[in-house]
């Protein structure tokens, strides 16, 4: 009888550890605040700084992204934290994978209690951080209970398929060897800019090819906060959701807005 419920309690651990495998599911701890770009309110902004542990919080900030080859740490793209009263930053940035994998550059990531990624280009972040020490190290922010936050470009590369990381232009949704983010938020492909650019229904194309994944469109001004089994969302736009059917083919589901909460598991909505 003991060795039946020992074979029956791996059997549900199995499962479980399966069903995570191909479920959507955020960082097991430690916050994710999510925007889609445009001008972030002071909910948004006030929330990842709360999260990260108040105004005195130690914040890094990687604005690589944007496309400059240099940030200085007075870098005028801080001001909406600093506005918000973070008064602990360092800018965080390079163009050479070489130095994103040494200990000398990580270094203010080790007691980093918040992390931040501003808009630009996704492949600017994966051609300097993807597989590097500053990746891990970002995640382990996550693991000390931390926030990572991010805007726009900073946004999809949280999710684990990237969204739009084509270097020939952000038009081009799928792009081979820029697919892969940081996979802060698994079995995830996050777009951003919804309202503004008329990407509401772009989604689609890219559950059509990949249906294991759960599609998040993003509207300017608008930010899902994520854990483990969930997300939040704020900001005063919309949430798009767009998944497979039963038959592997996309479909929207009823967008979200400022006070819903979205369950990844089982995939439901709540008021």
């Amino acid at each position: 009888m003991k060795c039946w419920s020992s074979l029956f309690a791996l059997a549900l651990a199995c499962a479980a550890i399966g069903a995570q495998a191909t479920t959507p599911h955020g960082p097991s701890q430690g916050t994710l605040v999510i925007a889609g770009g445009g001008k972030l309110g002071p909910k948004i902004v006030n929330r990842f700084i709360e999260l990260a542990g108040g105004p005195d919080a130690s914040i890094v900030v990687i604005p690589t992204a944007g496309g400059p080859k240099q940030y200085d740490q007075d870098w005028p793209g801080l001001a909406v934290l600093k506005d918000a009263g973070a008064r602990n930053i360092t800018v965080l940035h390079t163009l050479s994978r070489e130095e994103a994998d040494s200990d000398a550059f990580v270094a203010p990531l080790l007691k980093a209690k918040g992390v931040f990624f501003p808009g630009g280009r996704q492949w600017r972040l994966v051609d300097s951080y993807l597989g590097t020490k500053t990746e891990r190290e970002v995640k382990a922010v996550l693991t000390r209970g931390g926030v990572i936050g991010g805007t726009s470009a900073g946004a999809s590369i949280q999710a684990s398929y990237l969204v739009r990381g084509a270097r020939e232009g952000n038009r081009i949704l799928m792009a081979p060897g820029y697919e892969q983010g940081f996979g802060l938020v698994d079995h995830v492909a996050i777009d951003q800019h919804n309202d503004t650019r008329g990407r509401v229904g772009d989604m689609a194309t890219i559950i059509a090819k990949h249906p294991d994944l759960l599609g998040i469109g993003l509207d300017e001004s608008t930010a899902i906060v994520v854990n483990h089994d969930g997300f939040d969302v704020i900001g005063r736009g919309h949430v798009h959701i767009t998944e497979a059917d039963a038959h592997g083919q996309p479909e929207r589901k009823p967008d979200l807005q400022s006070g819903q909460h979205f369950d990844f598991r089982p995939l439901q909505y709540a008021p």
